[in-house]
């Protein structure tokens, strides 16, 4: 016979902080707004933390005596969570794309990379550029050169250069990042030609607004 499926109880989750009956410290320091702060015993400490409502959380046991907070400790939690969420957003994951040349890449070969190009950097990407040299192309390293500079110059809008061209074995490297956004203060310099233009319309009509009064 088949034994049914049994469901395992659901594993507790370990809190990362003693809270309440869980601190087991003789006596603890209190610290915080909301207390009068010094060396309590725990259990009056305990008491204090349950006359407001709130939960004792031990948050430094390494101290002697430990020290604890008469906190919200739900309140306390989610706020530590959204504090990491924050510091892993800020943590950005540079993303390289490679984008590779023959010594002898034609005309159209080089726009369709070149456009490829333009889409990382704008997509925040860097780029590494390289030349492959196989065999005997390596007598056309500075033509492999030439072609990267030229690449480099094709992109200076947007990318800024890391480093320069740079034979590595049967490789010659260039590394590319796109250019810090502007600021909020340079983006108005594009509209700045379309106020300039509505003046001359605004001066003529005052006549007109007289008119209509």
């Amino acid at each position: 016979m088949r034994t049914p499926n049994r469901r395992l109880p659901p594993r507790q989750v370990e809190e990362p902080f003693k809270i309440n009956h869980k601190i087991t410290a003789r006596e603890v320091r209190l610290v915080g707004d909301n207390v009068e702060q010094g060396i309590y015993p725990t259990d009056q400490a305990r008491r204090m933390a349950e006359q407001q409502g709130l939960d004792l959380v031990e948050i430094s046991p390494t101290a002697v005596p430990p020290v604890c907070r008469v906190i919200d400790y739900s309140k306390f939690k989610y706020e530590q969570k959204k504090r990491t969420r924050e510091m892993k957003a800020k943590q950005t994951k540079v993303i390289v794309k490679e984008i590779r040349f023959g010594p002898n890449t034609d005309d159209h070969d080089y726009a369709f990379k070149l456009k490829h190009a333009q889409e990382f950097l704008k997509e925040g990407a860097k780029i590494k550029a390289y030349v492959h040299f196989v065999g005997r192309s390596i007598v056309f390293k500075e033509r492999g050169e030439i072609l990267l500079l030229k690449f480099a110059q094709a992109l200076e809008d947007l990318a800024k250069v890391e480093q320069l061209p740079k034979l590595e074995g049967k490789r010659m490297f260039l590394y590319l990042a796109p250019k810090v956004a502007p600021s909020a203060a340079a983006k108005p310099k594009p509209a700045a030609p379309k106020e300039g233009e509505a003046k001359p319309k605004a001066e003529k009509q005052p006549a007109k607004n007289e008119a209509a009064e």
